[in-house]
């Protein structure tokens, strides 16, 4: 399992321009199962991603097709950890992956 940190490095006046895109890239990640949830980080700054792939290479390949990624209007930062405890709905999403 993967958290993804992105931070944005530009005003959000370019960020809301933006924002469409980034909400459509989303709803396909969600479509094929690859995110579990994700939001803005208060105050925001950026957003989180909590996400599945089979490597910390996959996920990066994943992520650079973020618009916000590819037009270089937030970075993202990838930190994979492997679930030990969760609550037992949420295990249903962890266990469906593999």
């Amino acid at each position: 399992m993967f958290v993804i940190d992105l931070n944005y490095i530009v005003p959000l006046e370019e960020i809301d321009r933006h924002m469409n895109d980034h909400m459509n890239y989303l709803r396909e990640c969600y479509k094929l199962n690859i995110f579990i949830a994700s939001g803005r980080k208060v105050p925001r700054t950026g957003g989180i991603i909590l996400a599945m792939a089979d490597s910390k290479e996959q996920m990066a390949a994943i992520i650079a097709e973020d618009p916000f990624c590819k037009l270089k209007l937030a970075e993202a930062t990838i930190t994979e950890f492997n679930t030990s405890q969760t609550h037992p709905e949420f295990r249903k999403l962890v266990d469906w992956k593999k």
